[in-house]
């Protein structure tokens, strides 16, 4: 489903001078070591993105994803995880059932990573990773989408998806909620918490204001 073999980019991790694959593995266990690894490898990937919407890369953990998963539980069809790192929430979307599954990163390092992934788990034919700008991605046909971006650039992404999602739409939220949005749903506490957010009760809700406010 990707343009690029999955051969293709185990080979660039094998034969990278950087190492990424080794870095990264450190990178699991050291929050200093995801840090660097940010400045120094994948940052560059976001030199001609605005300050304000840079997201530094930083794991979904384990549990995180497990709120994520509770709650898009009892949903099927297409998944889209927009700012999708290192694609492992794609591939547990996958492994729920969700098809197509499909994850938008911008970092040209992070998509190689994501498919060497699948490529590792024998996935690399069943989900997909597109390197491309989450704002020019069409969702009209989207239903469940989640994402795990920083705040700044929450409030301008609620505003996308409240034009272009179908009301029947599931939105997850990792790590930070919808500053203007009130979700339906919560799973977990602290860091790992995530929201859900219907995009029906969403219309209905600024349907309501707009209506007070005439």
């Amino acid at each position: 489903m990707d343009d690029n073999t999955p051969e293709e980019g185990f080979s660039e991790f094998k034969n990278g001078q950087l190492g990424l694959w080794g870095v990264a593995q450190i990178a699991a266990g050291t929050g200093l070591a995801v840090y660097a690894m940010w400045v120094g490898i994948l940052q560059p990937g976001f030199r001609k993105v605005p300050l304000k919407l840079q997201v530094p890369y930083i794991p979904a953990s384990k549990l995180q994803v497990e709120n994520v998963m509770a709650l898009l539980k009892g949903r099927k069809g297409g998944f889209v995880d927009l700012g999708s790192g290192d694609g492992r929430i794609v591939l547990e979307a996958h492994r729920r059932g969700f098809a197509p599954a499909v994850g938008y990163e911008l970092n040209p390092w992070l998509i190689r990573l994501s498919r060497f992934h699948a490529w590792k788990l024998g996935h690399h034919e069943k989900v997909s990773y597109r390197r491309e700008d989450l704002w020019k991605v069409d969702l009209t046909k989207c239903k469940n989408v989640t994402v795990f971006l920083a705040p700044s650039v929450l409030s301008l992404l609620q505003e996308k998806l409240q034009a272009e999602l179908p009301d029947d739409a599931l939105v997850v939220a990792g790590r930070f909620p919808f500053p203007d949005w009130k979700p339906c749903r919560i799973e977990g506490q602290g860091v790992d918490r995530a929201w859900a957010y219907s995009m029906q009760a969403q219309r209905q809700k600024n349907f309501a204001k707009q209506s007070v406010a005439k």
